[in-house]
C-alpha cells in the first residue's frame, strides 16, 4: 500500500478539512491577522492570542485576557498531464483523474489569561499538519492512489514569563491526533480489479518553546522551535475483491505504521517604522528529512508495505508590512516563498507537491476596544511538479507526466479581549 500518512477525522465542530499547503503536508493557516501577511514576523508579532502557536512568549504583549477564533476556507486545484505513462499488467490508460484538489474549512482556537502582571497562561486548538487529495477512481494512477486524506488536531496549553521590560519567554505541551483514510485500486490480474482502504490514528506528544527580546521600544526579535511529534498509527486494511479473487489472497487485518511528525525552528522580526507602517519578516526551517520511508506492518510484525520516501528539510521566508489607515483600520500584505519537501525522483501521485509562493493581502478593523475583525486572502502559485511513479508491484504501471495546481485560502477571525 502507498503512503499511509494522510488521516480523516472529525471531531464535533472541529473538523479539520484540508490540503497541504506548506512544505510537505504541513499547514501555516494558524490565524487569520498572519495570514493577511503570509505570515511574515510570526514568532515576533505577537498582536492576539495566537502567538500560543508561533511563539508562547508573545503572551505577555497581550490584555489581560483574550479569545481569538479563526477559520479558513482552502480551494485547492491540481491536474495531472500524462507524459508516457504506462499501463498496469492488462488494463487501458484511462483519464488523468480529473480536479485532485479540494475545499476544506480549517478552524483556530485560541485563549490567553494573565496570571500576574509577568505570567500569562494560554490554550491553542489548531491543525498543523493535514492533506487531502483524491482522483477519479478509473484514473490512470488508480493503482497508485485514489484518495488521500490526512486531518490533526493540535491541543497547545502554553505558559509565558516576563523576564524584564526586554525579554520574555514562553513553553507549551502539545496532545495531538492524527487519523488516517487513504485507498488505492488493486490489479488481481487476471482476475480484475479490487479496492483497499488503509485507515490509522493515534495520539503524539511534544513542545515548544520560544524567547522575545524587545531590542527597541519599536523593534522585537523571535525565536520558536516546535518538537517532533512521534506517532505510532493503529488501524486496519480492508480489500473489496472481485468475485475470483478468494479472501485468502488478499486477507484483510490490522496494521500498524510509525512516523514522525518534523520538528521546526523560526526567527522572526517585527519593526514600527513610524505612526503609519510596521514591517516583519521571517525565516522557519522545517526538519523533512526525518521521513525516509513509510514501512506499514501487519499485526504478526510482517511487512504489509513500504514507500521510500527520502524527504529533505525546507526553509519558508516571508516578508511583510502594515499600513495603520487609522485608528480602527489597519491594511496588511505578504509575500512567501515555501520550499517543498520532496525529492523530485521519490514524487508520488499522493502528495505531488512542489514549491510555492505565497501573495497575501488582509485588513483589521477594530470596532471597540474589545472587539476585533480580521479578514485576509492568500493565492499560492504552486510549481508545476514531474512525476515519475513507479514504486508499487509491476501489475501497477508507471504514472509519468506533470501536475500543475494552485491555492486560494479566505480567512476570518474574531478577537475578544475582556
Amino acid at each position: 500500500m502507498k503512503k499511509t500518512l494522510n488521516p480523516a477525522w472529525n471531531l464535533g465542530l472541529l473538523m479539520m478539512a484540508g490540503h497541504a499547503s506548506a512544505a510537505g503536508f504541513a499547514l501555516v493557516e494558524q490565524s487569520a491577522s498572519g495570514m493577511g501577511n503570509a505570515f511574515a514576523g510570526a514568532a515576533a508579532v505577537a498582536e492576539d492570542a495566537s502567538t500560543i502557536y508561533f511563539n508562547p512568549a508573545g503572551m505577555v504583549y497581550l490584555p489581560d485576557s483574550q479569545l481569538v477564533l479563526a477559520s479558513h476556507l482552502l480551494r485547492t486545484s491540481g491536474h495531472f498531464n500524462n507524459q508516457g505513462s504506462t499501463p498496469g499488467a492488462n488494463k487501458p490508460i484511462n483519464g488523468n483523474g480529473g480536479d485532485l484538489g479540494d475545499i476544506a474549512l480549517l478552524p483556530n482556537f485560541y485563549y490567553a489569561q494573565s496570571v500576574t502582571p509577568n505570567i500569562r497562561l494560554g490554550l491553542g486548538v489548531s491543525a498543523p499538519f493535514g492533506l487531502k487529495t483524491e482522483y477519479d477512481a478509473n484514473w490512470l494512477g488508480r493503482f497508485q492512489a485514489i484518495k488521500s486524506d490526512l486531518k490533526t488536531i493540535n491541543i497547545n496549553p502554553s505558559i509565558a514569563f516576563k523576564v524584564n521590560d526586554r525579554l520574555s519567554l514562553g513553553a507549551g505541551v502539545s496532545a495531538m491526533y492524527i487519523a488516517t483514510t487513504l485507498t488505492r485500486a488493486v490489479n488481481f490480474y487476471p482476475a480484475g480489479e479490487g479496492v483497499v482502504r488503509v485507515k490509522g490514528e493515534d495520539w503524539g506528544f511534544g513542545f515548544n518553546l520560544g524567547a522575545m527580546w524587545q531590542i527597541t521600544p519599536d523593534t522585537r526579535f523571535g525565536m520558536a522551535y516546535r518538537s517532533k511529534i512521534m506517532q505510532k498509527l493503529d488501524g486496519t486494511a480492508k480489500f473489496t475483491r472481485p468475485p475470483l479473487v478468494p479472501a485468502a489472497l488478499a486477507p484483510d487485518g490490522d496494521i500498524t505504521a510509525n512516523t514522525t511528525l518534523p520538528e521546526n525552528f523560526s526567527l522572526s522580526a517585527f519593526s514600527k517604522i513610524n505612526q503609519q507602517w510596521d514591517v516583519m519578516g521571517d525565516v522557519t526551517w522545517t526538519h523533512w528529512s526525518r521521513f525516509k520511508e513509510l514501512r506499514i506492518l501487519k499485526d504478526n510484525g510482517t511487512l504489509f508495505d513500504v514507500t521510500p520516501e527520502n524527504w529533505k528539510n525546507t526553509l519558508r521566508y516571508s516578508l511583510g508590512s502594515n499600513y495603520h489607515f487609522n485608528e480602527k483600520l489597519k491594511l496588511r500584505t505578504g509575500v512567501a516563498f515555501d520550499q517543498e519537501a520532496i525529492n523530485s525522483q521519490y514524487r508520488t501521485a499522493r502528495i505531488p507537491g512542489n514549491d510555492r509562493t505565497w501573495l497575501a493581502l488582509g485588513a483589521q478593523y477594530k470596532i471597540n476596544d474589545s472587539t476585533i475583525i480580521d479578514i485576509a486572502y492568500s493565492h499560492l502559485f504552486i510549481r508545476d511538479a514531474s512525476i515519475n511513479d513507479n514504486q508499487t508491484a509491476k501489475f501497477n504501471g508507471r504514472v509519468k507526466g506533470v501536475y500543475n495546481g494552485d491555492a486560494n485560502i479566505l480567512s476570518a477571525q474574531y478577537t475578544y479581549n475582556f
